[in-house]
C-alpha cells in the first residue's frame, strides 16, 4: 500500500512538471476573409513558463508575400496563472490583391543544452476577395475599392464663410454710401467741354498732312492713306457714316442715303477715294499736280460740307433776354 502511494505522488510529480515546462505557439488573423485593402490583425500568442526565456517571431514589411505589414509589432503580456504567462505579439496587415493565402507556422525558440528548441504554431489562412464592383483583371481598368466619402459639412466650415461674406457686404455697403455722398457734396454742375466740330478737325488734320510733305518724299501710298483716312472720319463725325469700315463703293452709297446730292462735292469725294484705292491696290504712280490736287479736292469737300456756325454776340443776347423778360 505504501508502495502504490509513493508510486501515485511520484507520477503527478512527472504530470505537473511536464505541464509546468509546457509551451504553447499560436497565430491567427481576427477574421479569415476580407476585401481588397481592408485592414485586419495578426495575432501571435505565447502560452509559456514564466520562467522561460523565449525569442519571439519578428517579422518586417510583409508577412509573406502580398500580406503587407502596416504597423506593429504590439506587445502585451498577462498572467495565466500561477507560474504561467501568455505574451501576446500583435501586427496590423493588409492585402492589395486578391486570392488565398496561407502563412507558415511561426516559432518562438530557447537556447538549450543541447542547442535550439523551437516551439511551432499551426498554418494561418487568409481569403482576399475583390469588390463585386470591380472586373476579373484590374489591370484593364482601375476601380475604387470603397466609394469616395463624402465628409459632412461642419459649422467650424461654415462660420469663416459666413463671417467673410458679411464682412465685404458691409464693407460694400459703407463704400456705395460714401460714394453717394461725394456726388451729394459736389457744387454746380461740372461744364461739359464739345468737341471740336468735324471740319475744324478735318482741317487741321490736313494741315498736318500737308505739312508732312509724304508725297514729296517718296512716300505716295502713305499719303494717300493719310488723306482718305481724314476724308473718312470727317464723313463719320459729319455725316454719321461709318467709313472706315466701309470701301469706297459702300462708303459713297452710304453718304447718298443720308440725302447726299451727286453734285460737284460729291465728285470731288469720288475721284480722291478712288485715285488713293489704286495708289494703294494697284501701285498707281500719280504726277505731283495731281497729288496736290486731290489734297486741294478734299479740302474743298470740307470747306463745302461744313455745318455752318451761328456766331451769337454778348449784347445780343442780352438784348434778347432783356425782352423776354418784358
Amino acid at each position: 500500500m505504501k508502495r502504490l502511494v509513493i508510486s501515485i505522488f511520484l507520477f503527478i510529480s512527472i504530470i505537473s512538471s511536464l505541464i509546468g515546462q509546457y509551451v504553447k505557439v499560436t497565430a491567427s488573423f481576427d477574421t479569415t476573409r476580407i476585401y481588397i485593402g481592408d485592414q485586419l490583425k495578426f495575432s501571435i500568442v505565447i502560452d509559456q513558463p514564466a520562467t522561460l526565456k523565449l525569442s519571439l517571431p519578428l517579422f518586417k514589411d510583409t508577412l509573406i508575400k502580398k500580406i503587407e505589414i502596416l504597423s506593429g509589432p504590439v506587445y502585451d503580456t498577462s498572467k495565466i496563472q500561477a507560474g504561467r504567462i501568455k505574451i501576446t505579439e500583435k501586427y496590423l496587415v493588409s492585402s492589395f490583391d486578391s486570392g488565398h493565402y496561407q502563412v507558415p507556422p511561426v516559432f518562438a525558440e530557447m537556447k538549450t543544452e543541447n542547442g535550439l528548441k523551437r516551439f511551432y504554431s499551426d498554418y494561418s489562412q487568409l481569403e482576399v476577395m475583390r469588390v463585386k464592383i470591380a472586373p476579373a483583371d484590374t489591370t484593364v481598368k482601375i476601380y475604387d475599392i470603397i466609394k469616395p466619402y463624402r465628409a459632412p459639412v461642419t459649422l467650424g466650415e461654415i462660420i469663416p464663410w459666413a463671417l467673410l461674406i458679411a464682412i465685404i457686404g458691409i464693407l460694400s455697403w459703407f463704400g456705395i454710401k460714401y460714394i453717394r455722398k461725394l456726388r451729394k457734396s459736389k457744387k454746380g454742375i461740372e461744364p461739359i467741354i464739345n468737341p471740336d466740330p468735324s471740319h475744324v478737325i478735318a482741317f487741321r488734320e490736313l494741315e498736318k498732312l500737308r505739312d508732312e510733305k509724304l508725297w514729296q518724299q517718296g512716300e505716295t501710298k502713305m499719303y494717300y492713306t493719310r488723306l482718305t483716312e481724314i476724308l473718312r472720319q470727317y464723313l463719320e463725325n459729319r455725316f454719321n457714316v461709318l467709313s472706315l469700315e466701309l470701301t469706297t463703293y459702300e462708303t459713297l452709297d452710304a453718304l447718298l442715303k443720308t440725302g447726299f446730292k451727286k453734285d460737284g462735292s460729291y465728285n470731288q469725294l469720288k475721284t480722291v477715294l478712288t485715285s488713293a484705292d489704286l495708289v494703294k491696290f494697284a501701285k498707281h504712280n500719280p504726277e505731283p499736280s495731281e497729288n496736290e490736287e486731290h489734297f486741294q479736292s478734299s479740302w474743298g469737300f470740307v470747306m463745302a460740307t461744313k455745318v455752318e456756325e451761328v456766331i451769337i454776340n454778348a449784347s445780343d443776347e442780352k438784348e434778347n433776354g432783356e425782352e423776354g423778360k418784358s
